[in-house]
């Protein structure tokens, strides 16, 4: 029994020490390699379908904001400085949204957010300031986002493009969970009776 303590003490401290260091800033050389996503595209369908590749994304207006996400678990991402394409921009071009309609963003990873016109509007989100407490959330806009901090978007940032939801205020904080990685299809799913 006296060794059981110990070597639970112990192993308990390893997966600490590992979780943290999988959390920290350190920048690896593979994470600073500059990233090849030619062969990256992204599908846009609603009343009708697109595909883009990051060139083709990158040339469509984009907008700028401050972006700073929290996960779940307390985790703080940011803050940021975000460059990329308004959501409403992609919708548009995808036949657009009428009330009742959701937008769906996934990843090849299979995780998926949906988002509703509200949303779209960059209302119907909870907001934080740096001390994680809840504020009145400023105008906000989603972005499918491919440029950070003036650098393109990392592969462990997400890249070659992930949703921020971003605001010309800098230091507004939101949760993190919506913020998908890696995103490769955004899809208008219309109103169902």
């Amino acid at each position: 029994m006296k060794l059981t303590i110990p070597v639970l003490l112990i192993s308990f401290l390893a997966v600490g020490f590992l979780m943290a260091a999988g959390c920290s800033d350190t920048k690896s050389p593979v994470a600073e390699a500059a990233p090849d996503y030619s062969d990256w595209r992204l599908t846009l369908k609603g009343a009708s379908e697109m595909v883009f590749t990051l060139d083709e994304l990158r040339n469509l207006p984009s907008v700028n904001g401050h972006g700073y996400c929290v996960s779940t678990t307390g985790f703080r991402f940011g803050p940021y400085r975000c460059k990329g394409v308004d959501l409403r921009v992609l919708a548009s071009m995808a036949g657009g949204m009428e009330p009742g309609d959701t937008i769906w963003i996934s990843a090849p990873d299979g995780y998926l957010w949906v988002f509703d016109l509200d949303q779209m509007e960059g209302r119907g989100f909870v907001t934080f300031n740096e001390g994680l407490a809840e504020i009145p959330s400023p105008p906000l806009r989603i972005i499918l986002m491919y440029e950070q901090d003036g650098k393109p978007l990392s592969y462990n940032d997400g890249g070659p493009a992930r949703i921020a939801i971003i605001s010309e205020e800098p230091g507004v904080i939101t949760e993190g969970s919506a913020w998908v990685k890696w995103v490769d299809r955004i899809e208008i799913k219309e109103k169902t009776a």
